[in-house]
């Protein structure tokens, strides 16, 4: 197992895809590095009181968009910790200088094949309901990897164990850290 010489002094926020395993890579990503997890998704419903799909369905997009900014600008503002995002929140551009202003990006990136395999054995994404989630994942690639690409770290996740990705991510970081000094 790979670790950091140093803690980071920064939350380490994960983005990407639905699917690429941002709250699975991230739990263990915490757990390797000593640092809280937090899931935005699961922070939102607790904020809101309700399920994502159901704020989607009563309010919209740009609704959950907006409580989701907010509830990830909160977020930021705690000690250092693990931060899995939506899939969405680092296309949008308010939240995206958030991240990148009080936190270490990482883009977890994996082939369009693998998501769509791992977003159609559950049910619970509003995005894709009623539709092709290979046609969805195609389109918000299209749309989101542009803002993925400012990430400050990037790291192929393919179908790797997580403990892969864990190490991937924390040489990523040290890099990314040497570099940045």
């Amino acid at each position: 197992m790979t670790s950091l010489a140093n803690p980071p002094r920064k939350t380490i926020a994960l983005v990407g895809l639905m699917g690429v395993g941002k709250s699975s890579i991230g739990r263990r990503l915490a757990t390797a590095l000593g640092l809280p997890f937090k899931d935005a998704d699961t922070e939102i419903e607790a904020a809101a009181g309700r399920t994502i799909s159901d704020i989607f369905t009563l309010f919209g997009e740009a609704a959950f968009r907006d409580g989701e900014r907010r509830v990830i600008a909160r977020l930021l503002d705690d000690p250092p910790h693990v931060l899995a995002t939506g899939g969405g929140a680092f296309a949008q551009p308010e939240t995206r200088a958030l991240i990148k202003d009080k936190a270490i990006s990482v883009w977890l990136k994996a082939d369009l094949d693998v998501l769509a395999r791992r977003v159609s054995r559950r049910d619970h994404r509003p995005l894709l309901t009623g539709k092709d989630p290979m046609e969805v994942l195609k389109a918000h690639a299209r749309d989101r990897y542009p803002a993925f690409e400012e990430a400050d770290v990037v790291v192929e996740t393919g179908e790797a164990a997580h403990q892969v990705a864990v190490d991937a991510i924390i040489k990523a970081i040290a890099a990314h850290a040497a570099t940045s000094r």
